[in-house]
């Protein structure tokens, strides 16, 4: 056992998902061997070396599994197995192995709320009210009017949540596309299959789970209506109630059941932090929960230090642990958000160095923004298609796509493609990968404390401090601060003195200000002790 000066425990290991680096893949658009234009697994093991060599330590992949995709995958027809879009199971444990063999781990989507209208129980549900398989989703017979049951709204600008299934004459509820039948968790055989399809994944040795719209699996057999100040808002975006916690204490217990550490984290899409924070339990449900009012954060000091703040009230006293994303394949990347290079680069120091777990979304480490996608290319029944743009690799026409892709390509891609950043000083690529490789040496950066300090006006400024732990270099320092300056303004009096350890500058020695000066848009970080 080793204790700190002040009495207290230094613990010799963090859970991997409190200090790693999770990198977000879309397979759909990261890298296609096959020549019809759409990336493959076989894609991504041939470019698994640019994400190791970025610095990140895990991988997220979005669905690949058996789907007619109609919502690109997460309308899934088999969780067991891989659609041949995308390869084939004898690829999936290729893909794991090889992400292992260079020290990546991987985690996978897991979408627990509803299934493809052509996945074999709803298809056989549907055949006959009397079918074992009919309970297992949501049916309500019509309102006394004839309508829907309830006042739901499903997502996407979908009226209703509700179809009308005409040989039955019952309704079947839906939050997303009416391809997308929800499947009820108060039904032990659903609850019993998708643990199993939890098992698959962990026995051919994924990491994880990244659980889509995982707070919504909780319905209670009321179904009430939404409040009159939410009617016309996606249904999905409400508390489900207590139901949806006794179902996350249910899949935490299936994720530690098994050696080693596996990571559920919860895309918890609701607009109340709080209620996010609900959904970690007192760490018996997820071990990490998506803060989608982060996300939703604009380029503003004071909002993201309300944020910072906000997130620490309501998770330090559950022992909890914050995530941090800027962008995803949900929405629009926050180069396109932010509005310029500068602040996109002083968002990746922001990212990296919040406490808490960081989320990237390939693409971020290039600058790309949304791609323009004209009216008759548009696919997503969402209009998400901008940020889901496929990833450039070279600098030549197509990119590194033998075919035109199922998506036009990101504005300039030419110059903000790995080709074009790999080694060039002063690139995006470049500045992500000196910001992975500072936050892995420095422990104050990837473990630490983080204290809010008072800043001028527009400028956001913290100190992160980690003490020393068995092992530690004695070198590395114990206390960072790090300043943003969210204006387009110099500001004097930004950041503390100390040796400047990186930044949104190409190299520390080439600062433009001097010390305590932020130019516009710039971050600074600093060794303090």
């Amino acid at each position: 056992m080793i204790v700190n000066a002040d009495g207290s425990l230094v613990h010799d290991h963090d859970p991997w998902w409190r200090t790693d680096v999770v990198y977000q893949i879309y397979p759909r658009s990261f890298a296609d061997t096959t020549g019809n234009g759409v990336g493959d697994l076989r894609g991504i093991i041939a470019h698994l070396d640019h994400v190791a060599d970025l610095g990140v330590d895990a991988i997220w992949l979005s669905p690949f599994y058996r789907s007619p995709m109609a919502d690109f995958g997460y309308d899934i027809s088999d969780h067991c197995d891989v659609d041949p879009l995308f390869g084939s199971l004898a690829d999936a444990d290729e893909l794991i192995r090889a992400a292992h063999e260079r020290d990546l781990r991987v985690v996978v989507d897991f979408v627990p709320n509803h299934v493809s209208d052509q996945h074999e129980w709803f298809m056989a549900a549907r055949s006959s009210v009397d079918d074992p398989h009919r309970d297992w989703f949501v049916w309500r017979d019509p309102a006394p009017d004839g309508g829907p049951p309830n006042n739901w709204s499903a997502a996407f600008g979908q009226d209703s949540a509700w179809t009308l299934d005409e040989a039955s004459g019952q309704y079947y509820l839906h939050l997303f596309l009416p391809e997308q039948p929800d499947v009820d968790w108060n039904r032990q055989g659903v609850v019993d299959e998708m643990h199993d399809v939890l098992r698959f994944w962990m026995d051919r040795g994924v990491d994880g789970f990244r659980a889509d719209v995982v707070h919504c699996i909780g319905k209670s057999e009321q179904l009430p209506d939404m409040p009159a100040e939410l009617v016309g808002l996606p249904a999905m975006l409400q508390d489900f109630g207590p139901g949806t916690h006794e179902q996350l204490r249910g899949l935490r217990r299936v994720v530690d059941s098994t050696t080693g550490e596996h990571l559920l984290v919860g895309e918890t899409y609701v607009l109340d932090p709080a209620q996010m924070a609900s959904y970690l339990g007192h760490g018996d449900e997820l071990h990490l929960a998506f803060n989608i009012a982060a996300l939703h954060c604009p380029w503003d000091a004071q909002k993201w230090r309300e944020t910072i703040e906000s997130t620490d009230a309501l998770l330090d006293p559950v022992g909890a642990w914050p995530t941090w994303v800027l962008s995803n394949h949900d929405e629009r990347r926050h180069r396109s958000r932010y509005g310029s290079d500068a602040r996109a680069r002083a968002a990746a120091v922001l990212l990296l160095t919040l406490r808490g777990t960081p989320f990237l979304y390939m693409g971020e480490e290039l600058g790309l923004a949304d791609a323009v996608v004209a009216p008759e290319k548009v696919v997503d029944p969402g209009g998400r298609d901008g940020c889901r743009a496929p990833l450039p690799w070279t600098s030549a026409d197509g990119h590194g796509w033998a075919t035109e892709p199922w998506l036009p390509f990101p504005p300039e891609a030419g110059s903000h493609s790995v080709e074009a950043e790999t080694g060039t000083p002063g690139s995006m690529l470049e500045h992500y990968r000196r910001l992975l490789r500072l936050r892995r040496a420095v422990p104050a950066l990837h473990r630490g404390d983080l204290v809010l300090l008072d800043a001028p006006a527009g400028v956001l400024r913290w100190h992160r401090s980690a003490a020393p732990r068995h092992g530690d270099g004695s070198d590395t320092p114990s206390v960072v601060e790090v300043a943003i300056n969210f204006t387009d303004r110099t500001v004097a009096g930004a950041i503390g003195a100390g040796l400047v350890l990186g930044g949104t500058v190409v190299e520390p020695d080439e600062l433009s200000e001097g010390p305590g000066v932020l130019g516009p848009d710039e971050a600074r970080i600093v060794a303090v002790a």
